[in-house]
């Protein structure tokens, strides 16, 4: 008898619950945004921060875990069954917010302005609420 092979997607549905959930997963996707690019307010100018240009800072290994984080937004794109244009679209955001950053000094100041998790989030919204108008939450 050959054996069973393992199912991929098992430690996921281990880890994150209502998984296949829109509302769930809009609740996931706007946490990690959050962390990425808005956790911290810079003290003077006021401008929020995120792990991905702190992180960033830290050459080669920063943008690697940074490009991981923002690739699980793409992932939970894919699941969600939104369209190839749409991943593609937010592969390139990540792709350029990976590609730049990694240029020492220069990336950083990229990182700081440039929001590709931001960008793909407003592409996951705007599928949600088109898709999956329950979820749609109002921001007060």
């Amino acid at each position: 008898m050959a054996p069973s092979t393992p199912n991929p997607d098992a430690i996921f549905d281990a880890l994150i619950q209502n998984r296949n959930d829109p509302a769930a997963l809009r609740k996931r996707v706007e946490t990690l945004e959050l962390l990425l690019e808005r956790s911290f307010v810079i003290p003077g100018i006021n401008r929020p921060v995120g792990l991905d240009a702190i992180v960033g800072l830290v050459p080669v290994v920063g943008d690697v875990i940074t490009a991981m984080m923002g690739a699980y937004l793409i992932w939970e794109a894919r699941n969600l069954g939104m369209s190839k244009w749409q991943i593609w679209r937010m592969a390139g955001n990540l792709g350029i917010d990976t590609a730049l950053g990694a240029i020492p000094l220069v990336g950083d100041a990229f990182d700081f302005l440039f929001r590709s998790n931001t960008r793909n989030l407003k592409i996951i919204k705007r599928h949600l609420d088109k898709h999956h108008p329950g979820t749609i939450v109002i921001d007060q």
